[in-house]
């Protein structure tokens, strides 16, 4: 009991400061718009695509590579610059008198703004899951031809493992705010951070392969030290993978799983250490 009624003010602080993150940003007008584009640009490219006519499965594959970019960008968009701006605006400083943990603060603003992204990005895939659900008709022929099997708790899974990219995304997003000291240099180390989580684990992935660093034995669970290559295998493992029937073995799973895991809380911890530096 002791130990929980001291954690309680820090549950409140962490609280309290992620209802501020979410109320800013629900009344936020830009982010009603980039809501409103992500729908537009989710919803293009299922109707470009045949997989929302024929089940859930294609639709996952038609939307993998558009999702593996588009949620890195929204969760960056969403929290590039916001300790940077409350570093700018004394808030830091304010903050320090009541007194809240920087542990507590940067928890707080992460909760908060994840919850954002969460419903920027989610939403539109669950209204193109549920169009699935009431036009697609009972089968692929692929499915069909290979005997494979489509349902929508593979769908869910397609949005577990969105949602655990997101995550990683704000995480490092925030990171980068955390650690720059102005909004221009917070822009400069958002970028920087959206290359490095959209290619730039990918680029060196590559890159150890090519040297002959990585080999084939260990290829599956190096892939998940990259945000990206994590989440694309846990897509084809988990989904793609299971519907067709295939012995799973291009990605492990747990390590993608931890790739992913890791990045948020190794992210959370350094934009922790920096707020605690100011």
């Amino acid at each position: 009991m002791t130990r929980f009624a001291a954690l309680r003010p820090a549950l409140a602080a962490t609280r309290a400061v992620g209802e501020r993150e979410l109320i800013a940003v629900v009344r936020s007008r830009t982010y009603w718009l980039l809501t409103a584009g992500v729908g537009v640009v989710v919803a293009s490219v299922a109707a470009a695509g045949s997989g929302v006519d024929t089940g859930y499965v294609p639709t996952v594959v038609d939307l993998l590579v558009p999702t593996e970019v588009l949620v890195p960008a929204v969760a960056f968009a969403v929290g590039y610059r916001v300790i940077a701006d409350d570093d700018r605006r004394g808030t830091l400083t304010v903050l320090e008198t009541y007194p809240v943990p920087s542990s507590a603060y940067v928890l707080g603003v992460y909760l908060g703004r994840l919850a954002a992204v969460l419903a920027t990005v989610s939403i539109p895939l669950i209204l193109v899951g549920g169009y699935v659900a009431a036009s697609a008709g009972p089968a692929s022929p692929v499915f069909a031809t290979h005997g494979g099997v489509d349902s929508p708790a593979l769908y869910g899974r397609f949005l577990g493992s969105t949602a655990l990219l997101a995550a990683a995304a704000l995480a490092v997003a925030l990171a980068a705010s955390a650690v720059s000291g102005s909004r221009r240099r917070a822009l400069v180390a958002g970028l920087l951070g959206l290359v490095a989580v959209v290619a730039g684990g990918d680029l060196g992935l590559l890159a150890a392969v090519n040297a002959g660093v990585v080999g084939s034995d260990t290829l599956s669970s190096v892939l998940a030290a990259s945000p990206t290559s994590a989440y694309r295998g846990l897509v084809f493992e988990t989904v793609v993978a299971v519907a067709v029937e295939r012995s799973p073995g291009a990605v492990a799973v747990g390590p993608a799983v931890a790739g992913l895991v890791g990045w948020t809380l190794f992210s959370l911890l350094v934009a922790t250490v920096a707020v605690s530096r100011r």
